[in-house]
């Protein structure tokens, strides 16, 4: 199955791993090695963090 392209850059993607906890798993075991809960996490984060910043941008 093709995947699909990214909407979420690497960089955030890492920063949000380490803030969760679970850099060292993608360090060593790559993303595919990540629960699907601390994905979800991470998704989950990264749209809080879009909505504050979204929020800010229109004060």
């Amino acid at each position: 199955m093709a995947r699909r392209n990214s909407k979420m850059s690497e960089q955030l993607k890492y920063e949000i791993a380490r803030e969760l906890g679970v850099e060292q798993i993608v360090a060593t075991q790559g993303w595919g090695a990540v629960s699907s809960r601390d994905c979800g996490n991470i998704v989950s984060k990264a749209i809080e963090m879009a909505e504050r910043s979204l929020t800010h941008s229109n004060l």
